[in-house]
């Protein structure tokens, strides 16, 4: 399938910087399309929200919907199950979007496609995913209710992940590569408070063990002896790593292949914006991705105003 039609913008994702940007660009009247491999991004696997304004406490699920309906309430569907490959830029300077739907041709493209879970890299690990495998722990931590499961990570998403997961299993693991959490205190000092979580610095994941379903978990301790601890699941909190490498090649990115803007949004290929998780913005937040792709947005207006 080819798209043939050249439109003013194409908006790759479909989470909340994606949302902002799809509202501006309606109201813009733009040709514009919004395309997402699934729409809702890291805002639909989040919990419990009490910080986006106007809302006093929501879920992720529930304001993921709310962006869609706000989308269609100005006449914009995403189009969903759209992979992009990659976003090439083409002679005259506009741009060629290759996807598993064909190819999509646009004046402008913003890019708010965000990360994805940083993998441990060890044995056992593809095998099991989904299979007792997680690196959601909203999602998936409802299933191992009376069951023992572990955490790995030493972030606030893996505090939050372990403060979750001693509500709803029998014992919970948390497995620390460091001397130390780096998260918030309150997160820590709660988390100190469950009897039912042990927790175990300084120790390095080695291997996950399992037959048709994870049954350990096998990491080597300060000391650098192998320990194994059974378990019915684990959840790898580690960090995320951007969605970036589908940009184009000519895109300036951070040590951490994250996409580097400037304060209007701009990349340094004319034309080309990104918003949300998948740059070089510190401070990954739900309302802070919001506002970026309507700085996105507005920054592609003017670029689109320029080329009239």
């Amino acid at each position: 399938m080819e798209n043939k039609e050249v439109h003013d913008l194409i908006i790759i994702g479909g989470s909340a910087a994606a949302t902002a940007a799809g509202i501006y660009a309606a109201r813009r009247g733009l040709n514009f399309k919004i395309i997402t491999k699934d729409f809702g991004g890291e805002v639909a696997t989040s919990g419990e929200i009490g910080n986006w304004p106007g809302i006093n406490k929501t879920d992720g699920i529930t304001l993921a919907g709310q962006f869609k309906e706000h989308l269609r309430y100005y006449g914009v569907e995403p189009e969903e199950g759209v992979e992009v490959e990659k976003v090439l830029v083409e002679p005259d300077g506009s741009f060629l979007v290759k996807s598993n739907n064909g190819n999509y041709a646009a004046k402008t493209v913003i890019m708010t496609t965000g990360v994805h879970p940083r993998e441990l890299g060890v044995t056992g690990e593809k095998e099991f995913r989904n299979k007792g495998v997680s690196y959601c722990t909203v999602c998936d931590g409802p299933l191992f209710a009376g069951k023992n499961v572990a955490t790995v990570g030493g972030g606030n998403s893996a505090l939050e992940s372990a403060l979750m997961l001693s509500d709803i299993a029998s014992q919970v693991y948390v497995i620390n590569k460091n001397a130390q959490f780096k998260g918030d205190q309150i997160l820590i000092d709660n988390l100190n408070k469950k009897n039912n979580v042990k927790i175990t610095y300084d120790a390095s994941t080695t291997a996950i063990i399992g037959d048709q379903f994870v049954t350990s978990l096998k990491y080597n301790d300060s000391s650098g002896s192998e320990k194994e601890i059974k378990v019915d699941g684990i959840f790898v909190h580690i960090g995320m790593v951007p969605n970036s490498s589908l940009a184009p090649d000519e895109t300036a990115k951070d040590q951490f292949g994250q996409i580097k803007v400037n304060a209007n949004c701009e990349t340094n290929v004319p034309g080309l914006y990104a918003a949300g998780d998948v740059t070089d913005t510190p401070h990954k937040q739900i309302v802070i991705a919001a506002g970026m792709g309507t700085c996105a947005l507005l920054s592609a207006v003017n670029y689109l105003n320029r080329m009239k």
